[in-house]
């Protein structure tokens, strides 16, 4: 499923093209993905203009003029394309598309359809059911070893498991966990209460620096997820832990092998010499 860093990637470039546009046509191609979409979606989005293209956690949220907040989740093999002049023709995965007025088209497409789409009013946008709960943004100024500190405070799973818990920090999966903990030297077998004080400042930094990095590069490929140019993203080239098992730790003047674990049903690759 894609993470923080392709859906930031792919705001990035849907921001451009749909931004102060007017949606003049919307083809909506079946009812439903995950969820039924709602009642008249195509007709209440037509004619509408986006005032801006926002992301929270893994959701990208289009705001238009009448104060209603397009909410999208990609799923596991959404992605959207941009198509500058005409597109072609539709396949048997393309679901939805969005036709601005300077004919350029969004298109959805999603062959498992575990992706959604809500309307949703901006006014009560922060106690949507899917946004509620939601933590800290990774990359935002709330966001501190301190506030880490305190949320992983009394939690006994280990800390890859916390940091999957979207209440615990938005955006954040299975890739960017192993990256992070292996960066800041911290076995994702540790107790996620005793991340605090300097170990959980290095590790918010770590999470930062990686999530950056990651969007620099486009994100990360794997299987499905293509940017809005229909381009791959880069940054599993620099994944450091996530899928090498067996292979040397590259940490400098470490011994250790990559090892693979598996967390509450996930894989979990890191360096058991290296992370503590």
């Amino acid at each position: 499923m894609p993470e923080l860093p392709e859906v930031e990637t792919v705001r990035r470039g849907l921001q451009p093209t749909l931004e102060t546009r007017v949606l003049a046509a919307v083809v909506q191609r079946r009812a439903d993905l995950r969820r039924p979409l709602p009642p008249r979606f195509a007709e209440r989005l037509t004619g509408r203009r986006v005032r801006h293209v926002d992301r929270r956690a893994k959701y990208i949220l289009v705001h238009l003029d009448d104060g209603t907040v397009l909410l999208i989740h990609l799923g596991m093999s959404g992605h959207m394309t941009i198509h500058a002049g005409p597109p072609p023709p539709p396949g048997p995965h393309d679901h939805v598309d969005f036709v601005t007025d300077a004919g350029v088209t969004v298109r959805y497409n999603d062959p498992r359809r575990f992706g959604l789409m809500d309307l949703v009013d901006a006014a009560g946008l922060a106690t949507h059911p899917l946004l509620a709960a939601l933590g800290p943004e990774p990359l935002g100024n709330e966001f501190s070893g301190a506030v880490l500190a305190a949320a992983l405070a009394g939690r006994r799973t280990p800390i890859k498991a916390a940091l999957l818990d979207q209440m615990v920090v938005a955006g954040i999966g299975n890739i960017y966990a192993c990256e992070a903990l292996f960066r800041a030297g911290i076995s994702p077998r540790r107790g996620a209460h005793t991340v605090s004080g300097a170990r959980a400042e290095r590790l918010a930094a770590t999470i930062r620096a990686v999530l950056t990095a990651a969007i620099a590069a486009g994100g990360s490929s794997l299987r499905d997820y293509v940017q809005t140019s229909g381009e791959l993203g880069y940054f599993q080239h620099s994944w450091q832990v996530y899928g090498r098992e067996g292979e040397k730790c590259p940490w400098p003047d470490c011994a250790g092998t990559v090892r693979r674990i598996v967390q509450s049903g996930r894989s979990t690759f890191y360096c058991a010499a290296h992370q503590r």
